[in-house]
């Protein structure tokens, strides 16, 4: 099997540990395999914990430490930037994740030519309130949204094809729209869900309530104009332009014909105001789009960025 490269993000799981790293241990076995783990600022000893276990066991683990806690997304870049292998699977570090699935998912995504395969914590060993129930609400949003249609977003368990993810950048806390993201780059029939094990938090606590749902929301409607229009914003901002000029202009003219045409009073009516506003709009929204498609130029050409992910390459040599 190709080399798998495990990453890790982990912030104060200083119990979680020593039982973390005898998992991966028994999991991977002798499979080539690395393991990443990002320790994001942690202030409860898991830094000293960390690099004891790495220590112990080899050039198997390896640890980064961020300078402070940035948060779990920037965390999973930097494993990811980190990362050697051909297959990338990301984990959490409270053990409710099994690592006993991390080969059957990687195996999966190499033996059917898959670019991403999503675990799904089909049987959720968490509070029904503040964590299931917010959670289906997000999941039901994003996939309709978003038009990829896994049950579980939420499940940091998912194996990726390193040429896919290493294509996106992650910021804010886009960790959980990674499947949506890489529909950018990818079929979604090459996105594939399975059933995972879940277990429930042997210790500390989670970092997470009922107001994650709340951001999932807001970055939600980035996600979804990303998705939709990264490379045409002016198909968006066109639009809404176009409509409201042209509701503008169409009330302009009827009291243009009014008063020209009968006589009729136009200066202190409503519909003069609300036309002119609507033509104004309507030209705002046409510049927006103009400027979003430049900076849209700018951000592909600058960082040398393609609009397009080349799989792989035959070149054939041509015969003597």
């Amino acid at each position: 099997m190709a080399l798998i490269s495990v990453v890790i993000p982990l912030y104060n799981e200083v119990d979680s540990v020593l039982p973390l790293c005898t998992a991966l241990s028994h999991a991977l076995g002798d499979a080539d395999a690395e393991v990443i783990i990002v320790d994001d600022g942690s202030r409860d000893g898991s830094a000293a914990a960390l690099d004891r276990e790495a220590e112990a066991r080899g050039a198997q683990f390896k640890i980064i430490h961020l300078q402070r806690n940035f948060g779990q997304t920037a965390a999973m870049q930097a494993g990811i930037d980190a990362a050697l292998g051909e297959v990338i699977v990301t984990l959490d570090a409270d053990l409710q994740n099994d690592p006993g699935d991390i080969l059957p998912l990687a195996r999966r995504l190499l033996e059917e030519n898959l670019d991403v395969v999503a675990g799904w914590r089909k049987n959720r060993q968490d509070g029904l309130l503040l964590r299931r129930m917010p959670s289906r609400i997000a999941n039901h949003l994003i996939r309709h949204l978003t038009g990829v249609y896994l049950h579980d977003y939420g499940c940091t368990l998912k194996a990726y094809r390193a040429s896919v993810i290493k294509g996106v950048r992650l910021y804010g806390e886009m960790h959980r729209f990674i499947p949506a993201w890489l529909s950018t780059l990818t079929y979604t029939d090459r996105i594939v869900e399975v059933p995972v094990r879940h277990h429930p938090r042997r210790a500390g606590h989670s970092k997470y309530g009922i107001t994650r749902t709340f951001r999932v929301m807001v970055d939600l409607l980035f996600v979804k104009f990303f998705l939709g229009y990264s490379q045409r914003p002016m198909h968006f901002f066109g639009v809404i332009g176009l409509a409201l000029s042209g509701i503008g202009s169409a009330m302009l003219l009827y009291l243009f014909v009014d008063k020209f045409g009968y006589g009729a009073a136009i200066s202190g009516r409503p519909m003069l105001i609300a036309g002119v506003l609507f033509f104004l709009a309507g030209l705002q929204f046409l510049n927006t789009g103009i400027v979003g498609e430049m900076l849209s130029r700018i951000y592909h050409e600058s960082q040398d960025k393609k609009t397009y992910v080349v799989r792989h390459t035959i070149h054939l040599d041509p015969p003597a």
